[in-house]
């Protein structure tokens, strides 16, 4: 191994070395390298209190074998291993990759709450934390699929190493480690994983980002993963303090949001909270072209008889009254 390869490795040692979560815990475990990096460092750390959930997708005929390969690993180091099959064939206007994300979030959480045996038969206590293995290079490709996009400081925040959900705490511990230093701490153990055939179908923009972007901006801009990491940090820190903005006029204008109130308001600020309002409220985000139309709406909206309706996000705004109103269509 080179030099540079045992420095990769240092890397996700240091990494599990300073990640202190909640006990016990549950690793996402498909098989692939990160999770299998993850899952393995985790349980030499903390042995008897590491789980792993593996969750059964259904959509490729290689997933058998991915769920084999997952249950003889947990059995040769003694990890308890919850199975979960699910249906994640999209719905009419779902994106695959959401489908299949949102399914397995699901899956994970139930898994998770749910009570636990061990390997002698055992009762275990309730999981407490959970921990995902996306690593600096899927930050990177989040972050520029937000620029793509044209996402704000939400957006361009990627992906948080920290957060709370379902009364569980969820960590990205390998964040700022590169892809590369996972496969190496594999092989350096002699440990085998599968790979997605997905991952290197060039029909989804992540892998071509993946494949032809990240080699570039190694050549270009060697330390672009701490550097874009800290760029995500900042949108993150912004993105907190919009929010916090927007809970303030939320809380002036009111709920739902009084149209003089609104008009008050500085454009940006409109828009800010009008988010903030619908996304709280309804769980609908308005595109850039939505909001925008709304806010014009609400600008010329001085007269009794002046009627709103607006498409936004799956529904529909509307004036009734001195006040706003989301419904869904």
């Amino acid at each position: 191994m080179t030099g540079k390869s045992k420095a990769l490795v240092n890397v996700v040692d240091q990494a599990v070395a300073t990640f202190d979560p909640p006990l016990p815990l549950a690793i996402a475990f498909s098989g692939g390298a990160d999770s299998s990096v993850l899952l393995l460092a985790c349980h030499a750390r903390w042995p008897g209190q590491v789980r792993a959930i593996h969750v059964h997708h259904g959509l490729q005929e290689a997933a058998d074998g991915f769920q084999v390969h997952c249950e003889k690993l947990c059995a040769q180091h003694a990890i308890v291993l919850k199975v979960c099959k699910i249906d994640a064939r999209h719905e009419s206007g779902q994106s695959p990759e959401d489908a299949a994300r949102q399914g397995r979030y699901r899956a994970l959480i139930d898994a998770a709450t749910q009570s636990w045996v061990g390997v002698e038969g055992q009762e275990l206590a309730p999981v407490r934390s959970m921990a995902l293995a996306q690593h600096a290079d899927d930050q990177v490709e989040t972050l520029l699929l937000a620029l793509s996009r044209g996402a704000g400081v939400a957006g361009l925040a990627a992906m948080p190493f920290q957060w709370q959900r379902a009364g569980l705490q969820w960590f990205r511990p390998l964040l700022a480690v590169p892809g590369q230093a996972l496969r190496d701490w594999l092989l350096q153990r002699d440990v085998a994983w599968v790979e997605d055939p997905t991952n290197t179908d060039q029909g989804y923009t992540r892998n071509r980002i993946r494949a032809q972007l990240l080699p570039v901006l190694e050549q270009v801009f060697p330390q672009f993963r701490s550097t874009f990491a800290r760029s995500s940090e900042n949108c993150a820190q912004a993105a907190d303090l919009l929010d916090d903005l927007a809970i303030s006029d939320l809380q002036a204008v009111g709920v739902p949001p009084r149209i003089r109130d609104l008009q008050s308001l500085p454009q940006a600020r409109q828009a800010n909270v009008l988010r903030h309002w619908l996304r709280s409220s309804y769980c609908t985000t308005p595109s850039a072209a939505q909001l925008a139309q709304l806010i014009a709406q609400i600008g010329v909206c001085t007269t009794r008889g002046h009627r709103i309706h607006i498409k936004v996000g799956r529904g529909f705004v509307e004036r009734r009254g001195v006040i706003l109103d989301w419904y869904n269509s």
